[in-house]
């Protein structure tokens, strides 16, 4: 494989159909388990991946050389190969700055409540701190530190969050029928963002549109950070411009229900 995806589960991605679009190369997706993950890194025998669930830290250890954001960030989610050298960057990072923007979510000021500690947690926390966040909780099925806090803690003792950001796999297809907590107790919420993209529209981002708060999921986060991989993969500079079309043809065709 020279360009592609790496990660445990990848039967709902769109990323192949997404850089195919972007440039010239072929990409190709491959699952791989926890022992497959290790030969491959040891390996090294790519141009340049995506990484996703559950390796964006796990690829760490196997890199020569972070950038600076995926070294602030700890996560890794795009590897170029130079001359046998592995760089990380992050460009989940720069895909959340995105979808923020695009939608008028601003979390300057503001409270916020971020579901998960994995890879895109990483990433989008980083995110919200650039953004100026009033205050920012982390939730965790198991809280380790003192800036985690549990799930009943955050029901119980944060309804006056303003936003809320899934990270969690919680939701993602097959599971669509699965939600990582009600909303019903959060009256303050503006908006619900939901980094999963598949399905097109989650159980939480439902139930956030029906109690009259801004709901998101994370198609135009994949595009828009597959288009800062594709720079990073070919070293050729490529238009915003480019986001919005793919965004647009691939929610055209979930909806349409053809994949």
């Amino acid at each position: 494989m020279e360009y592609g995806l790496i990660g445990e589960r990848l039967g709902h991605s769109y990323s192949k159909l997404i850089h195919e679009r972007l440039a010239d190369y072929r990409y190709e997706l491959c699952p791989l388990t926890r022992a497959e993950f290790i030969r491959f890194m040891e390996k090294r025998d790519f141009k340049a991946i995506n990484v996703t669930i559950p390796y964006k830290k796990a690829v760490l250890s196997y890199l020569d050389e972070l950038d600076e954001s995926a070294e602030s960030i700890g996560a890794v989610n795009t590897i170029v190969n130079r001359d046998g050298k592995l760089i990380g960057y992050n460009t989940d990072y720069l895909g959340f700055l995105y979808m923020l923007k695009y939608f008028g979510i601003d979390p300057a000021g503001k409270k916020v409540l971020v579901l998960g500690t994995g890879g895109a947690s990483a990433a989008v926390r980083a995110a919200f701190y650039n953004l100026d966040v009033g205050k920012l909780l982390t939730v965790s099925r198991t809280p380790c530190c003192a800036d985690e806090i549990s799930y009943e803690d955050a029901a119980r003792e944060c309804r006056d969050v303003q936003i809320i950001c899934n990270t969690t796999p919680v939701g993602m297809y097959p599971d669509v029928n699965a939600s990582p907590l009600s909303l019903a107790p959060f009256k303050n919420c503006e908006a619900v963002v939901d980094v999963i993209y598949n399905p097109g529209e989650t159980l939480l981002v439902k139930e956030a549109k029906s109690l009259g708060m801004k709901g998101v999921t994370g198609l135009m986060m994949l595009v828009a950070q597959a288009k800062y991989a594709c720079e990073r993969f070919t070293g050729t500079a490529l238009s915003d411009d480019v986001i919005e079309p793919i965004y647009r043809d691939l929610a055209a065709l979930m909806y349409e229900g053809k994949r």
